[in-house]
């Protein structure tokens, strides 16, 4: 099997884990920071828009083979093991559908402008610096 056929079946799995976090996320005695950390995981696994849009070559599926697996990872890792176990059974016994969230996306968005603004802005004044030289 190649390496790339491993990777897509390696996240796929990760993927599942989606509604596991979800009730982990919900778990009354979750502590704070894994459920921030998993507020984010969701966000940008439910978000419509990716960070990295899939359009630019090789770095817009990085997101789908990278990122996403990688947050995923670490949301599971911070994740107490008895409340990972209660969301998983949850999740077997009660699946759910969670459908992508516009929201998410305008923060995604807004992520992106934000940083092509301060490139823009960096740029300007280094020009600017050099200018004066």
């Amino acid at each position: 099997m190649k390496l790339l056929e491993k990777l897509k079946i390696k996240v796929k799995n990760l993927k599942k884990e989606i509604i596991t976090l979800y009730y982990a996320y919900q778990h009354p005695r979750m502590p704070v920071l894994p459920k921030i950390i998993i507020l984010f995981t969701l966000g940008y696994a439910l978000s419509p828009i990716d960070l990295i849009p899939d359009f630019i070559p090789i770095f817009g599926y990085l997101d789908d083979l990278l990122i996403l697996p990688v947050l995923i990872t670490l949301s599971i890792k911070l994740i107490p093991h008895e409340i990972m176990e209660e969301s998983r059974k949850k999740a077997e016994n009660q699946p759910l559908q969670l459908k992508k969230n516009w929201f998410f996306a305008i923060v995604f968005v807004l992520i992106w402008i934000t940083l092509l603004i301060s490139i823009v802005l960096y740029g300007h004044f280094f020009y600017i610096k050099i200018q004066r030289q």
